[in-house]
């Protein structure tokens, strides 16, 4: 009798929703490495739009929270995520010069 191929289901504190959920939103701007972009890309929401959700959606303090997060980030938008991994790389390639 062969056994049946089974796949361990890891259990996560708190799963991604569905896409079309409208809590999706809400999990996805919390994420660090889920950019603006990518929010708009898969909702269509803008992100004033998202930061309306938040504001809706969270307790004043979270919410106050979560953009001074997002302020200091620079993941949340693509842009400048992109230009400070460029910083660092270019700092790292000065110091191996030294």
């Amino acid at each position: 009798m062969k056994k049946k191929g089974h796949t361990p289901i890891t259990k996560v504190k708190k799963p991604e929703p569905n896409v079309n959920d409208p809590d999706w939103v809400i999990w996805a701007a919390w994420a660090d490495r889920i950019t603006f972009e990518e929010i708009e890309k898969k909702t269509g929401k803008t992100e004033s739009e998202v930061i309306k959700i938040m504001r809706r959606s969270l307790k004043p303090s979270s919410f106050r929270l979560w953009r001074k997060r997002v302020n200091q980030k620079s993941i949340k938008h693509r842009k400048k995520f992109e230009y400070s991994r460029k910083e660092i790389a270019s700092k790292i390639k000065k110091n191996d010069y030294l």
